[in-house]
């Protein structure tokens, strides 16, 4: 296994479960990839950028159970939002049967008129009614789709992109709109429980200790500080890798996790059958996402979260509330602001996220500060009378791979040309745009097709969550519709429908 975030870590465990010896080979000191934490110098621990995930994450929430983590989990039912004016919202679902679960919510959102609401609901049950896959979908931006449903200004920028840019990493602009759809179906319209946020109460590293384990009970090992510099291949077949220091390491198979700017590097360029893939995969292009992150000499914010509507700051996440103490959590892992010995103690530390930062990224530090900081001020008062004690930004140029209209046929499929060599990652083919989700999502179908290699197939793959109320009466409905549009169109193909075309008298 080459790599040790989402990708390779759930590949590894599915593997190690299904009863094969496994080794990682991780370059970075850390587990996690792209969605972990590390230590300042100052004792702070830091995620990279803060990662959530919802109910419609069903391969997620299994790694984490896989690994012991779910514990470490924390899930909320209720979305908070603040407008420009300072106008506070909530999304939580009521009584009704999904769809209509959280429509009182969408009826007292602020910054919206009755108009704009009307609109989005319209658009919201052309999802719903098609089953989460209306017409016309694929190849298109999400803001043509949009303007196609008539959405207006205020509705764009209040409600689709506060909700889409986070999740998708990408402006609407950018976005295809079969991902940004997906979204509201799984998240807020399929399933009652989909769109609930579950955010880690620990710093993203310590999510993972349990997959050493996982690996090493089957007698594996977990190897950090560990850099492959190439792939070995012998007459089309894997056969081992050789490392930075030069040590060659053989092996029967091989699943290569890593991001998809990495694999041409890995990849010896004498193998022909690869040099279409390389190709493919040069042509994916990324989005940025910065973090944010801020120490207050005192709590300045009460709940765990909050979302901003229509500004730079996108996210505001209470590092504090979540990482608060437990009767299981040893006096190491405190917060450092809650540690005796600490210079931030009695302090809140928060962190700011912004996705899709591409105007962030050229800016200095001490900018972006006085941006998301000015935006604090107005989002969250009780900052003005706080002291800054400290504040550092995280930029993650390459952060996920950009859901551009058409990059699916960029992404490559597991299974590759050479034999035993499969890929991971979320880039490669998922059906999911770049998320946690997807990244678990390609290494349970990589080790799906390692084990089948093996002649022992096996299922790791999670289904999505169960279609619930009226969105499942209407999928069905839908999916009969396009079956039966897709006989007819086969059926005249096939001439076999001519005698509605032309009938001699």
């Amino acid at each position: 296994m080459i790599g040790g975030g989402l990708a390779g870590l759930s590949s590894a465990v599915a593997l190690a479960d299904a009863g094969l010896r496994v080794r990682v080979l991780e370059k970075r000191p850390h587990l996690g990839g792209r969605a972990t934490s590390y230590t300042l110098p100052d004792g702070s621990e830091v995620d990279n950028c803060q990662h959530l995930t919802m109910g419609c994450c069903t391969n997620l929430a299994d790694f984490f159970r896989r690994i012991g983590a779910d514990e470490k989990i924390r899930t909320y039912d209720t979305l908070y939002l603040v407008d420009p004016q300072g106008r506070r919202s909530v999304i939580h679902q009521g009584l009704l049967p999904a769809p209509l679960h959280l429509a009182g919510s969408l009826l007292f959102l602020r910054g919206l008129s009755l108009a704009d609401k009307r609109g989005i609901g319209r658009a919201l049950l052309a999802i719903a009614r098609a089953g989460g896959d209306p017409p016309e979908t694929c190849g298109i931006s999400m803001m043509d789709w949009l303007r196609r449903m008539d959405q207006s200004r205020a509705a764009i920028k209040r409600f689709w992109r506060a909700i889409l840019v986070s999740a998708l990493d990408e402006d609407l602009s950018r976005m295809e709109a079969r991902y940004a759809i997906e979204v509201f179906w799984k998240g807020f319209l399929a399933a009652r429980g989909g769109y609930r946020i579950s955010l880690p109460s620990v710093p993203l590293a310590q999510l993972y200790d349990g997959c050493l384990s996982s690996v090493e009970k089957r007698g594996g090992e977990v190897r950090m500080r560990c850099g492959v510099q190439q792939i070995r291949v012998r007459g089309n077949r894997f056969t081992g890798v050789v490392l930075e220091d030069g040590t060659e390491i053989s092996a029967d198979a091989c699943i290569v996790a890593v991001p998809q700017d990495a694999l041409p590097d890995l990849i010896p360029p004498d193998i022909p059958d690869m040099a279409d893939a390389l190709e493919s995969v040069a042509k994916i292009q990324t989005s940025p996402i910065t973090s944010v992150h801020l120490w207050f000499d005192r709590p300045v914010m009460e709940g765990p979260y909050l979302a901003l509507v229509d500004r730079t700051s996108q996210w505001i996440f209470n590092k504090t509330l979540l990482y608060a103490e437990s009767e299981t959590k040893q006096s190491a892992e405190r917060p450092i602001e809650q540690r005796e010995d600490s210079p931030f103690r009695g302090g809140q530390y928060l962190q700011i996220v912004v996705s899709a930062s591409y105007d962030l990224v050229p800016r200095s530090r001490q900018a972006i500060l006085d941006i998301c900081t000015r935006e604090l001020a107005e989002a969250l008062p009780a900052t003005r009378q706080a002291k800054l004690v400290k504040g550092t930004v995280i930029k993650e140029v390459n952060a996920t791979f950009s859901p551009a209209p058409g990059v699916d046929r960029w992404r490559l499929p597991q299974r590759t040309l050479v034999k035993n060599l499969y890929l991971a990652g979320d880039w490669t083919r998922t059906g999911w745009p770049s998320t946690m989700e997807s990244a678990v999502r390609s290494g349970y179908l990589a080790a799906e097709e390692l084990v089948a290699d093996c002649g022992r197939p096996q299922k790791f793959l999670q289904p999505d969550l169960p279609v619930e109320g009226l969105s499942k009466l209407w999928a069905s409905r839908a999916k009969r519709l396009r079956h039966a549009a897709k006989s007819r169109e086969s059926a005249l193909a096939q001439g076999e429908l001519s005698d509605h075309i032309y009938s001699p008298k």
